[in-house]
């Protein structure tokens, strides 16, 4: 893992890191090397009980593993999560690692999504998702092979079905974010080094869990172990 790059002040960023290099002209977020725009830093999340805290509060003093979702009522979003659920906070205590969830639901979506998961570590909302925006997260879904995920244990229609319930059975009939938007995994930190980006293409696209890990020296973990959460 390679840290920031020391360079001159930078206009705000305008690429997106993937494997090949993206064309300078195509607007997009920002790339590992680059320091995250100060403006993108200071934009704010809400917290479970709809604080606002400056996105880049969260990893000001220490790396953090920051996992942007697509909503609450994805199904593999919610499968995603309830592994990082697995996630001992010894393990990461021992890397002095923070891991962050971020949604772009109302705050007041957390709490419910937290019981239902079995998720424990951080987690915060982009409403307007604008933090979305500036970091250059997809809206739309590309097809692309994107392999099977070692996260994933529904299928398609199972998921769906258990989605679209969770939807008209909760207290607010909405879908708790924009359905198109794609998420992404960073890690950013101390202060607003970025390390590592990776914007999804499509909802199975997220880094499995144990190859970020790797990054931050966090230990691997054994995701085959069942947690005791509320499937619905």
């Amino acid at each position: 893992m390679q840290g920031a790059v020391a360079e001159p002040a930078l206009a705000p960023v305008t690429r997106q890191v993937s494997g090949r290099a993206a064309p300078a002209a195509v607007p997009s977020g920002p790339e590992r090397g680059q320091p995250l725009a100060a403006a993108v830093a200071e934009l704010p999340v809400l917290d479970a009980s709809g604080r606002q805290v400056p996105f880049g509060a969260l990893f000001r003093e220490r790396r953090a593993v920051v996992v942007f979702v697509r909503h609450f009522l994805c199904y593999i979003c919610k499968e995603y999560v309830e592994d990082l659920a697995k996630i001992p906070k010894s393990f990461l205590q021992e890397a002095d690692v923070t891991l962050i969830v971020i949604g772009q639901s109302s705050y007041h979506h957390i709490e419910p999504f937290c019981k239902l998961t079995g998720y424990s570590h951080e987690i915060y909302v982009d409403p307007e998702r604008e933090i979305y925006k500036k970091l250059g997260m997809k809206r739309g879904e590309e097809i692309a092979a994107s392999g099977k995920s070692p996260h994933i244990k529904s299928n398609i229609l199972s998921g769906s079905i258990r989605s679209l319930w969770r939807a008209v059975t909760g207290p607010l009939f909405d879908f708790q974010g924009d359905p198109a938007q794609q998420g992404g995994t960073l890690i950013l930190g101390p202060g607003n080094n970025i390390h590592f980006i990776h914007c999804d293409k499509n909802r199975l696209d997220h880094k499995p869990i144990n190859s970020v890990l790797q990054l931050v020296g966090v230990q691997h973990v054994d995701f085959t172990s069942r947690p005791s959460v509320i499937h619905v």
